[in-house]
């Protein structure tokens, strides 16, 4: 009997909740850049950088960002739990998994401080 299907404590429950609210984020966000190139006039780069530099705008990208590491995180976990496994490669397979978690980290890491840099700066 399963009795901790609701608790938000590392559960695959509270991964799918994370990744669908992540993709309705994202979803969100790429219709209001869609919309804007399809409405916009002229697209500058004076015009995008008014676009992209305003408040409201800076924040959502910031959602974006956030919601496209916390999707990706849980996608890139899930495949280094699946498939780096003993099974496929023995004995440094717990090894072989950290490394891959780790270099994982650092890359999200990196790109979400580089995007933040990015939109910020506008």
């Amino acid at each position: 009997m399963v009795t901790n299907v609701t608790s938000f404590g590392r559960s695959g429950l509270s991964d799918f909740v994370l990744q669908r609210v992540t993709a309705v984020i994202l979803a969100l966000y790429t219709l209001c850049v869609v919309g804007y190139f399809l409405t916009a006039g002229e697209l500058s780069h004076q015009a995008l950088v008014g676009f992209f530099g305003g408040t409201a705008m800076k924040v959502f990208s910031t959602m974006a960002i956030f919601a496209t590491v916390a999707h990706a995180w849980i996608g890139l976990w899930t495949i280094g739990t699946d498939y780096i496994r003993p099974h496929y490669f023995g004995g440094v397979a717990t090894t072989a998994r950290f490394i891959y978690q780790a270099v994982c980290i650092v890359m999200l890491f990196i790109y979400t401080v580089w995007a933040l840099q990015i939109f910020w700066s506008l």
